[in-house]
Order: structure tokens, then C-alpha cells, then sequence
């Protein structure tokens, strides 16, 4: 069984929270939580708190019968959302952009079981 959970319009950039997704990824989910806790990175809580909304939707489903030890991240991925846009004042009148950029968390969460169902023996 596995669960889902997404945040949407995090104002992080992409390309700085797939760095941590990259970490967690395949991970048990109480290591990808100690990962993501003592990490000093800004997108690290945001991500934790996806990573444990997913677990607590899995519970949800289950009907509180799982045992956390028994869970791994299934898949983790980040998209990118609409950026803000800005302008900066530059030399002799000119402005340039500025892009503020957004991120999509999808984390999936699935129980041991579903990690030995798709491995070929």
C-alpha cells in the first residue's frame, strides 16, 4: 500500500530542493526524517513536513495498523511552479528581471511489502 502527499507553491527554487529529494529517496522513512531534520537547508522542513503528512495519510488509510519501521520513500519529485516576477532598478534607467521561483513536493510513501514486489528474483 502507499500514500501520497503534495505541497504546492513552496517558495523555494526547484534545483535546491531536488538536492534533498535526491537524499531521501529509496531511503527508510525515519532515516529520510533524520536526513531532512539535521539539514541546514531552508527546503529541508518543508520537505519533512511532506514526508510526514504522506506517512500520516498511509496511516489514515490503513486504519493505524502500520508500523513505521516497514515504510520507505517510494518516490519522491519536484516540479516546478509559476515563478513571481520582479524588476530591479539597473544603471542609466534600465530594470532587469528578477524570477522568484516555486516548487511542487510530491513525496510517495509505500510499505515494505510493495518494495519486494518489484524486484525479479
Amino acid at each position: 500500500m502507499n500514500a501520497k502527499a503534495i505541497k504546492k507553491y513552496s517558495r523555494q527554487g526547484p534545483r535546491k530542493v531536488r538536492l534533498l529529494a535526491d537524499l531521501i529517496r529509496g531511503k527508510n522513512v525515519e532515516t529520510a526524517i533524520n536526513i531532512l531534520h539535521f539539514s541546514k537547508k531552508k527546503a529541508a522542513t518543508e520537505l519533512e513536513k511532506t514526508v510526514r503528512s504522506a506517512i500520516a495519510n498511509l496511516v489514515n488509510l490503513e486504519g493505524g495498523d502500520v508500523d513505521p519501521e516497514k515504510l520507505f520513500v517510494k518516490e519522491v519529485y519536484i516540479d516546478g511552479g509559476p515563478s513571481i516576477k520582479r524588476f530591479r532598478p539597473r544603471a542609466m534607467g534600465r530594470a532587469t528581471p528578477i524570477l522568484k521561483r516555486t516548487a511542487h513536493m510530491t513525496v510517495i510513501v509505500a510499505t515494505q511489502d510493495e518494495r519486494k514486489k518489484g524486484v525479479r528474483a
